[in-house]
């Protein structure tokens, strides 16, 4: 269950005092007590009833050209305060069932009925609405990220971020199925950046089975490794080739395993390179190369740039 933040206050705080505390010495994004720390201007922000309807006000006034260049999310977050490398603010918009945006689109849009973690802390606020609900489970986040691995959440209980409660989520430690709210709500998230979140996952999770369903984020290198290894020069392979045997992350060296596979058509080179990413120390390394083995081995030998 994410850490119940217990920050009540009659005062009156601005959306700059709250990214002048942010913007401190005295908010430290690696600390978890230090998010915690940021409540009391958060719930002072809160009780500052106008301010986001006059934000999403001048949005649309400006044609929201400005979120535009700010705000990488989809349409149900409004972009308080953009990134600068140490936090940003985000306010998000939660429908209801009787809400048209919710009807016109998906439960999925909003990550309705989709049970996930998160791969960063943050610290959420209740602005307006009775808010959403959430079946609140915890779990070892010390997963492999393998689609189909067992993970054992313990569920907490079922509750809704009312407005004026605050909510710290935990990296890879919380999971929620979220559920809509009983009237259209919103939230505001103070959202720490840290380079440690650049290798972090986020999975989303099949709770009635008890495992992992899939891998809910991808990296920019996880994307441009396949893109600079097919096209590129040996320059490209030899940093595939470290990224693959030393990278720390184990997501990279799948990727970079599959890279290299992905423009080898020699089945005994193919085959050298199986063999060493089975003796990688993640399984989820060893499981694609097994497939990969499956493949070299079976009866279709004509299969070309199979999946490492």
């Amino acid at each position: 269950m994410p850490r119940l933040i217990e920050h009540r206050t009659d005062a009156v705080a601005t959306l700059d005092d709250l990214a002048d505390h942010c913007r401190s010495a005295a908010f430290d994004p690696e600390c978890r007590e230090s998010l915690a720390a940021v409540g009391p201007v958060l719930a002072a922000l809160g009780n500052d009833r106008s301010f986001l309807a006059t934000l999403a006000l001048d949005a649309l006034k400006d044609a929201c050209h400005a979120q535009g260049l700010a705000n990488g999310y989809s349409p149900q977050v409004l972009m308080l305060v953009p990134p600068n490398g140490k936090f940003f603010v985000r306010a998000n918009i939660w429908p209801s069932e009787a809400d048209a945006m919710l009807r016109d689109s998906s439960r999925g849009a909003y990550y309705y009925n989709r049970p996930h973690d998160h791969s960063f802390d943050f610290l959420t606020l209740g602005y307006a609405g009775p808010g959403y609900w959430s079946d609140y489970y915890e779990y070892d986040g010390a997963v492999d990220g393998v689609a189909g691995e067992a993970v054992s959440p313990r569920f907490i209980e079922r509750s809704r971020l009312a407005e004026g409660q605050m909510l710290l989520y935990r990296a890879n430690v919380d999971i929620h199925d979220q559920l809509p709210p009983d009237a259209l709500s919103i939230s505001i998230n103070v959202m720490p950046m840290t380079a440690a979140q650049a290798w972090r996952r986020q999975y989303f999770f099949d709770l009635s089975a008890g495992c992992i369903e899939s891998c809910a984020t991808i990296t920019a290198a996880e994307v441009l490794l396949p893109l600079s290894v097919r096209f590129g020069d040996d320059n490209a392979r030899d940093l595939a080739e470290d990224f693959a045997l030393r990278h720390a992350d184990p997501r990279m060296r799948l990727a970079a395993w599959r890279a290299l596979d992905s423009g080898v058509w020699d089945e005994v080179e193919r085959a050298d390179r199986v063999a060493l990413a089975m003796g990688d120390d993640c399984a989820l390394v060893r499981d694609n190369a097994r497939r990969t083995a499956l493949l070299l081995n079976g009866s279709d030998r004509a299969v070309r740039g199979g999946t490492l």
